[in-house]
């Protein structure tokens, strides 16, 4: 694949930082090199001496004044190297990416730290997207993707989705309004990324069929599109097998996924992993140089360090009962909304995430609903049209979230708002 027809002249304009590469060039050399290049500062001069962390399976985590020094110093920008084999062997585990045997120019499956999946979608998209270009997703969408894209005067065009996630036919009719064949030619307008949620949708709760997914693989053939397969939610489905990923199906090299560990390890962390062809993820880096520098260094040696004493099936055992703990509240949510809801509200089961949608009876907008009158009532949801490629347009959703309330505050909750619709009517 041509990877630089992709790129914006921001990113085309992104140079390597020769002090970063003296770091991690000094990072890999043995002890006996004596480095005057780096500007790093002494870490005998840092207030922080050891840290022990105590894991809730009884293990505890040591970081003795050798291994702090470490953990509180500079660090390659892709990442640290053990967290980061780990990483690429979970992958390659859990997808077999056809593109691990491929060259580096071909796109080969490479991946990088990310300071939260967040940071990775932004990166992306200064990679990716430049004033004027059509962009598709399937909104309601992620807001936190609408507040990335939206200020870079991008023209975001929807393709419309169900419980199932985005539809394919649909998305074959948008494409209808280009010829294949042209879409190479100098000034071509046609959509060259495709960003969805595919497991758990934020805030939809819709997951992805694999067939689908088939289905808009080609269409991404067809018109040479990548897909940023965006799936913080992949280690929160309820069902198992899993779904087949985008990436597990990447013949190409065209699909660029964010995961995180928010979900499953820790928010505040911040530790995410963008994995894509190798042309791309190092241009990710270079955006990172110019920014955050690297993810820090401490948590990812906390992260590291957890895993490789959990070891890969520790790991997935961990993921089994997050996964228990949240089918359990879904399980609650969608219990406690048949009994208040059914009259006056609509949804699907979610079969992965952390969130409900649901559409309420006879509202033509939910903002003024939610932000005023919900408070009086003291339950608090969020109004769907924040969700929504035009936010101010009327929207008769709302998204609840089942993650941290207990299942007798869920049910009081819907009771609450049960009365507010009713009021409303």
């Amino acid at each position: 694949m041509n990877y630089a027809r992709f790129l914006t002249a921001v990113s085309g304009a992104r140079k390597p930082s020769p002090i970063r590469i003296l770091t991690e060039l000094q990072q890999r050399s043995p002890p006996s090199l004596i480095s005057l290049a780096g500007g790093s500062p002494n870490p005998n001069t840092f207030p922080f001496q050891s840290a022990s962390i105590q894991v809730k399976n009884g293990q505890t985590m040591t970081f003795d004044e050798t291994a702090m020094k470490r953990a509180l110093q500079y660090s390659a920008s892709n990442g640290i190297p053990e967290l980061l084999t780990w990483m690429k062997n979970l992958q390659k585990d859990l997808h077999n990416p056809p593109t691990i045997g491929y060259s580096h120019e071909k796109g080969q499956m490479d991946m990088c730290v990310t300071t939260g999946s967040q940071e990775g979608l932004c990166k992306i998209f200064e990679m990716l997207v430049n004033r004027g270009d059509n962009v598709l997703l399937d909104a309601p969408t992620y807001s936190g993707t609408l507040a990335a894209l939206q200020p870079l005067g991008c023209n975001i065009i929807n393709i419309p989705s169900d419980q199932h996630g985005m539809i394919p036919e649909a998305l074959k009719e948008v494409l209808s309004r280009w010829d294949p064949s042209e879409v190479h030619k100098p000034g071509s307008t046609a959509p060259r990324i495709l960003y969805t949620i595919p497991n758990g949708g934020n805030p939809t709760g819709a997951s992805m069929t694999a067939e689908r997914k088939r289905d808009v693989y080609e269409l991404a053939q067809l018109y040479d599109m990548l897909i940023i397969e965006d799936d913080p939610y992949y280690f929160l489905q309820f069902e198992k097998p899993w779904a087949p990923t985008f990436l597990s199906m990447d013949v190409d090299g065209r699909i660029i996924r964010t995961d995180s560990f928010s979900k499953i390890l820790s928010s505040g962390l911040r530790i995410g992993f963008v994995t894509g062809p190798k042309p791309l993820v190092d241009r990710i880096v270079l955006h990172i140089q110019a920014s955050t520098m690297h993810t820090s260094t401490f948590t990812q040696l906390v992260v590291s360090q957890l895993l490789h004493s959990w070891g890969q099936e520790g790991f997935l055992q961990h993921i089994d009962r997050v996964i228990e703990f949240y089918r359990s509240q879904r399980d609650a949510m969608i219990s406690s909304a048949d009994k208040w809801l059914k009259d006056v509200a609509e949804w699907h089961a979610p079969s992965a995430g952390m969130f409900l949608w649901m559409k309420l009876k006879g509202i033509a907008d939910t903002q003024q609903l939610i932000m005023e009158k919900a408070l009086e009532k003291e339950v608090l949801l969020v109004p769907g049209g924040v969700f929504m490629i035009n936010s101010s347009d009327p929207c008769p959703y709302v998204r609840v979230a089942f993650s941290l309330s207990t299942p007798e505050q869920i049910d009081e909750a819907f009771r609450r708002l049960s009365l507010l619709i009713k009021d409303a009517l």
